[in-house]
């Protein structure tokens, strides 16, 4: 997969407090995993080079409101991020207590995301973007290149993947540059992911690849 900053974007899935905090509220269940990817650096890094290259960033966000919270069911990981309260906000046309909360962005990404330029797509809410405008987004930016990334793997960046796939989109997955849960019965999300990334994307990339080309493609 050949990089250009006219056809090919940086997508993120979920950079959120939440997430990638250690006071984040899925902390205990992923913490391992980013810290084992070092996956806030390579966020970042990857962050810092498509700006640099001219590259469009995209960020597909993980929001809750409380009407959200009315739903009658729900899968195994949807009902605990319901539960914990991930991701939560007090409604979509309010910001009250949103700043530095598990919803908001990681502070060291803060730079990059709130610069203006970063295209910040409407809310997911299962997994993937198909209830958002994220392909909407790249469409009408003429994007038919996307290299992934961002929380969490075998969830919202798989779901992403795939979705993006059948809409005809080139992707390439940055796989040090997300992380998954761990736990004793569900099993690794992550090395789950990773199975899956190889059978199904068109590249899998780790950040090193991606910032070279990144650099080289701009």
């Amino acid at each position: 997969m050949q990089f250009d900053s006219a056809t090919t974007a940086l997508v993120l899935t979920d950079p959120q407090n939440d997430f990638l905090s250690p006071d984040g509220v899925a902390w205990e269940l992923v913490g391992k995993s980013v810290e084992k990817n070092h996956t806030v650096d390579h966020i970042e890094q990857l962050l810092a080079s498509a700006k640099s290259g001219g590259y469009g960033v995209f960020v597909s966000p993980h929001y809750y409101f409380p009407h959200d919270h009315q739903w009658d069911f729900g899968g195994t990981l949807e009902k605990k991020m319901h539960e914990i309260g991930m991701f939560d906000r007090s409604g979509p046309l309010e910001l009250a207590g949103f700043r530095d909360s598990g919803a908001d962005w990681l502070d060291r990404f803060k730079p990059f995301l709130d610069d203006g330029r970063t295209v910040i797509c409407s809310p997911h809410k299962v997994y993937g973007p198909e209830q958002n405008d994220l392909v909407l987004q790249l469409r009408k930016r003429g994007i038919s290149k996307i290299v992934l990334a961002g929380m969490s793997a075998n969830l919202c960046v798989e779901s992403h993947l795939r979705e993006l796939l059948e809409q005809g989109f080139e992707v390439a997955v940055v796989a040090d540059a997300t992380a998954a849960a761990q736990h004793p019965e569900l099993g690794d999300g992550y090395e789950a992911a990773l199975t899956n990334f190889n059978y199904i994307a068109g590249a899998v990339l780790s950040t090193e690849d991606a910032v070279e080309q990144f650099a080289s493609q701009s």
